[in-house]
């Protein structure tokens, strides 16, 4: 005896909600269960940044650099965690990609670290809800508005010292110095 005619398209209908659904589950689980390299990124990241140039310069005169803000190591909420350490490592990116940076660094180590980057950001924004870079009700104390300010101070201090070897060292520091509140960012996004 034949089948039913209506069988078949209803599997087909079936199929792409299913395949719409698998996916979704796997790319959750891929952003859930965060592979262990990810735990090591900001390390390797300050390996590297120490390798692009192992001698530093003396410090610039007059050096009124930027301070990391204090309130990012308060962040306490996971996607709050992710979308700061996103917007940190975009803008650090954006940094350390500049034409600007000085001669003697070593840009096989640049381009290592330009490279973990772009494949640490794509991954994050791939993860993050496409909500979460808003928070409503933080006004003034919102991170991302710190960071950016932040970073548009690092942009400020690069211009006021003429791009100077002695400025790229300090933003050199100052980036190590974010990689290790990175770490902190992603644990407090893990838990």
């Amino acid at each position: 005896m034949p089948a039913p005619a209506t069988s078949q398209p209803r599997r087909a209908r079936r199929a792409p909600a299913l395949l719409l659904l698998l996916t979704a589950l796997a790319t959750g689980l891929a952003c859930h269960h965060r592979p262990a390299r990810d735990a090591t990124f900001p390390w390797r990241s300050l390996q590297l940044l120490q390798a692009m140039a192992p001698s530093p310069t003396p410090p610039c005169q007059h050096q009124h650099a930027p301070l990391f803000p204090d309130t990012l190591p308060h962040i306490t909420h996971p996607h709050q965690a992710d979308a700061t350490a996103l917007r940190i490592l975009q803008h650090l990116f954006h940094t350390l990609a500049s034409h600007t940076t000085p001669q003697h660094w070593h840009n096989d180590a640049r381009h290592q670290l330009l490279n973990s980057l772009q494949h640490r950001i794509q991954r994050l924004q791939h993860c993050l809800p496409h909500n979460a870079t808003l928070f409503p009700g933080q006004g003034p104390r919102n991170p991302l508005i710190t960071v950016n300010k932040y970073f548009r101070n690092i942009q400020d201090f690069l211009r006021t010292h003429n791009h100077s070897a002695c400025a790229w060292d300090h933003v050199r520091l100052e980036a190590r110095l974010c990689f290790q509140h990175l770490h902190n960012l992603t644990r407090t996004a893990r838990n």
